[in-house]
C-alpha cells in the first residue's frame, strides 16, 4: 500500500506538469515542469523524502528497460537515419568537448576568484 502511494504522489504531480503544459503558452515540456513542482514540494517539506523515495527508486531501477521501445524506433529508421549519423557523431562529440572545456574553465575561474577573495580577507 505504501508504494501505491508514492506512485500516486508521482503521477499526481506528473499530471500537474501535464496540466501546466497544456496551461501555460511556453515551450517547456511537461516533464521539466513536473521536476519543478516536485523539487519545490520537496523543499517546501509539503511532501517528505520518505514519501516517494521507495518508488523512485524503483522507477530508476526499471529505467534502462524504458530504452528498449527507443531503440527498437531506432531499427525501424536506420535507413533514414544512416546518412545523417556521422554529422550527428560528429556534432555530439565536437559540443560535448566544447561543453567541458568552457565548464573547466569557468571552475577554475571561480575558484580562483575564490582564493583571491580568501587572500585579500585574510591580508586585512
Amino acid at each position: 500500500m505504501r508504494f501505491i502511494r508514492q506512485f500516486l504522489i508521482i503521477l499526481l504531480v506528473s499530471f500537474l506538469g501535464e496540466v501546466l503544459k497544456a496551461i501555460l503558452p511556453l515551450p517547456i515540456p511537461a516533464s521539466i515542469y513536473g521536476l519543478v513542482i516536485m523539487l519545490a514540494l520537496l523543499v517546501s517539506n509539503v511532501v517528505k523524502l520518505e514519501h516517494v523515495e521507495g518508488a523512485s527508486m524503483f522507477l530508476i531501477d526499471i529505467m534502462p528497460l524504458m530504452f528498449i521501445p527507443a531503440s527498437a524506433g531506432l531499427i525501424d529508421i536506420w535507413p533514414n537515419l544512416k546518412p545523417v549519423l556521422l554529422p550527428i557523431v560528429i556534432i555530439t562529440l565536437v559540443s560535448t568537448i566544447l561543453v567541458m572545456v568552457v565548464s573547466g574553465k569557468v571552475t577554475e575561474f571561480v575558484i580562483k576568484l575564490s582564493e583571491d577573495k580568501k587572500k585579500v580577507e585574510s591580508d586585512r
